[in-house]
């Protein structure tokens, strides 16, 4: 178990603008994770209109429509304060619209192309044909050590990886960054982006440990019978589950650390 001298610092940014599908539930789940091990940690909610703390461990961003996520991208690039905690080390976990800021471009309600906060290599544009909605399931870049992930897509935005971007993984169903390549969000060092809601980490509770781990290090596994369940069931409806031995991801859990 790693020790520390103060307590983590989850900061879900902007649920009142990013929360539209319940995202900010993820930032819940981190937090009880470390609290289960037994570690501090400090569940800080900041509201649009207020500053985002640049001093936090790990950032949640989450999904929100057009005029809540142009207004979410211009208060966050007053200052650079996720820039700011990405240089120092913090992770940062983007939900589809929080996603789509991270990147260079992303297009807006008017058909206009705005400015992202330029943390990842990703381009954003409006999609033509029908909104990708329904069950996303997705298998994971090798190198994370992670079992299939399930969740669940609603967006009208298409993503392409530039070179300093990897994927999160490759879709088995649904239509993820839908930019032709079949990939699903993006890594890149600490940042985690994906267009899965689920919340994503209530779903896939591996995904939630390996964020932690970036920051705090090691950690003990949990009981997560009941998670598996909802994970397993949510593959099974799509049809696309791929039974991947827990013991696996458990064993990388508590002997890697993914570093930026």
């Amino acid at each position: 178990m790693p020790e520390r001298d103060s307590a983590v610092r989850v900061v879900v940014v902007h649920p009142d603008l990013l929360g539209t599908y319940g995202d900010g539930g993820n930032g819940l789940i981190l937090a009880r994770r470390l609290q289960w091990r037994g570690l501090a940690v400090e569940l800080i909610e900041a509201m649009s209109g207020t500053p985002v703390p640049a001093s936090g461990d790990i950032y949640c961003l989450g999904g929100g429509e057009d005029a809540a996520q142009h207004r979410a991208a211009a208060e966050l690039a007053e200052g650079n304060p996720l820039g700011q905690a990405v240089d120092n080390g913090a992770a940062v976990l983007a939900v589809c619209a929080g996603f789509q800021v991270l990147g260079r471009r992303y297009p807006s309600a008017d058909g206009q192309v705005r400015d992202g906060l330029g943390l990842i290599d990703i381009d954003t544009r409006k999609g033509g044909g029908r909104r990708p909605v329904g069950e996303l399931v997705v298998t994971p870049s090798p190198a994370l050590g992670l079992p299939q992930l399930t969740g669940y897509e609603n967006h009208g935005g298409l993503t392409t990886l530039g070179p300093d971007a990897q994927p999160l993984g490759r879709v088995d169903a649904g239509v993820g960054n839908g930019g032709g390549d079949g990939s699903e969000g993006a890594v890149v060092g600490r940042i985690f982006g994906t267009y899965m809601h689920g919340p994503v980490l209530a779903r896939n509770p591996a995904l939630a440990d390996l964020i932690l781990t970036s920051v705090v290090g090691e950690l003990e596994a949990l009981d997560d019978s009941e998670a598996e369940l909802l994970r397993r069931e949510r593959l099974e409806k799509v049809g696309t589950s791929r039974v991947t031995d827990r013991s696996r991801w458990t064993a990388r859990l508590t002997s890697r650390r993914v570093s930026g």
